[in-house]
């Protein structure tokens, strides 16, 4: 143990390589353990960063006063090869899934010589990272994209689609797609639109909690996607999360109808305006009538897309000059109105000199349960006399995804509407309860 007497602790603690194993201790005869890893931006003057062995990462102010000791090399956490053993292999000539990877939390895993998160890109490394993956089968890695989902744009969406299709046509029962969450919800709506005569399920999944989190969920996200994915009922994009708080059952989600609900909690997504599709549990998969059956295929990408679109969201004190500069340039603008589809009655102008030049104005709602509905107040009967289409249930990023897919299908504003407004992908719901999708 150093002698805080004769030098401050600090001259050497700062001076560990990353990695160390270390305990220290201050006057009071408190100590914290665990493995040096690299200061970050926001760390303060004499902060060390340990990683605790409970996995969480915390700093330590280091006092003159303090006293440490070495406790040998090597991470807190625990390394590969003391993880339990992987469940036996399927046999290679059996059915087979693909996992395409876009980047993301999931698509991480803990550095056990810095102690922190670094992307998983290469196949042999997914599959000993996570071995049970292959226990129902052999699993396919196909990196696509290594970004994070806010980075995503909708040319990337159709990219994404051509390779589901590519995977698909080399003999694939089932695609899971591992995806950041932030934005899981516009990509599942988009596929859904963009892929024709699906003959196997395919499946968005992603990670709330990074791997360096003892309460990390993307291993058993993961496992339960890939169960899906192997369900030979399912022909449509879906997307599947937690249901809970526990590791014991998750959610399969239709994917024009999910919405990422919370910023953290592993059940964050929730289906909205009705029940969720199925649940997985405990590797068995239960399914809704309402899910679409496989199709004979081949599956096909139904493009192209027109990105000349725009998802306004109306606030008080949006003024109308400020909308009409936000859709300059659009042929498509997705409004996400108020309560049953309204906006201020002062935009009517902007809107009718969009509509009348061929713009296409479609209304959704801000609510998270329920339709719009323009003819219970004269503000919805205004709007839809300067044009605007009402979308019934959809959620707007849903109407947005649909928006860049039907401008891409259509010259003219009347065959957009005509397609913004046809169910295509089972996103409209009939008459519901809106208390089955609690």
């Amino acid at each position: 143990m150093s002698d805080p007497s004769t030098h401050d602790a600090w001259n050497e603690l700062r001076a560990l390589p990353t990695g160390q194993r270390v305990e220290v201790s201050d006057a009071a005869g408190h100590t914290w353990s665990g493995t040096v890893v690299p200061r970050h931006d926001f760390s303060g003057d004499r902060v060390l960063q340990l990683k605790l062995e409970s996995g969480y990462n915390i700093g330590v102010r280091i006092e003159p006063t303090f006293r440490f000791r070495l406790l040998g090399g090597g991470p807190a956490a625990t390394p590969p090869s003391s993880r339990p053993p992987a469940p036996p292999r399927a046999a290679d000539a059996g059915p087979w899934i693909a996992l395409l990877t876009t980047g993301g939390t999931i698509a991480s895993r803990v550095d056990y010589e810095t102690g922190g998160v670094r992307p998983v890109k290469e196949e042999r490394e997914i599959l000993d990272f996570f071995p049970e993956l292959e226990a129902s089968g052999r699993v396919q890695i196909v990196p696509v994209f290594d970004r994070l989902s806010e980075d995503l744009v909708p040319e990337d969406w159709r990219v994404l689609a051509e390779k589901i299709v590519a995977t698909f046509s080399k003999g694939a029962r089932g695609i899971v797609v591992a995806h950041g969450t932030d934005t899981l919800g516009f990509t599942a709506a988009a596929l859904s639109f963009l892929l024709v005569d699906l003959p196997g399920p395919v499946v968005l999944v992603g990670a709330q909690r990074s791997p360096d989190r003892p309460s990390s969920d993307g291993a058993s996200n993961l496992r339960a996607a890939v169960d899906v994915a192997h369900d030979p009922r399912i022909g449509e994009v879906v997307v599947v999360m937690h249901a809970g708080p526990s590791d014991d059952r998750f959610a399969i989600h239709r994917g024009t109808w999910v919405r990422k609900m919370h910023s953290s909690r592993r059940d964050a997504f929730r289906s909205r305006n009705g029940p969720p599709l199925g649940f997985v549990e405990g590797g068995k998969v239960e399914l809704h009538p309402l899910v679409r059956p496989p199709a004979r295929g081949p599956p096909r990408v139904d493009g192209p897309i027109d990105t000349h679109a725009a998802l306004l969201w109306f606030y008080p004190g949006l003024t109308p000059e400020r909308a009409a500069r936000f859709v300059e340039g659009c042929r498509g603008v997705v409004l996400a109105g108020t309560g049953l589809g309204h906006i201020g009655s002062d935009h009517l102008p902007w809107i009718r000199a969009a509509t009348e030049r061929g713009v296409v104005v479609a209304m959704t709602t801000q609510c998270l349960e329920g339709n719009v509905e323009p003819y219970v107040y004269s503000t919805g009967r205004d709007l839809l006399r300067a044009g605007v289409l009402y979308l019934g249930d959809l959620l707007p990023e849903t109407a947005y995804a649909k928006m860049v897919w039907a401008l891409g299908h259509s010259p003219d504003a009347a065959g957009v509407a005509q397609l913004l407004s046809q169910d295509r992908a089972g996103e409209f719901h009939d008459r519901h309860d809106p208390r089955e999708s609690a």
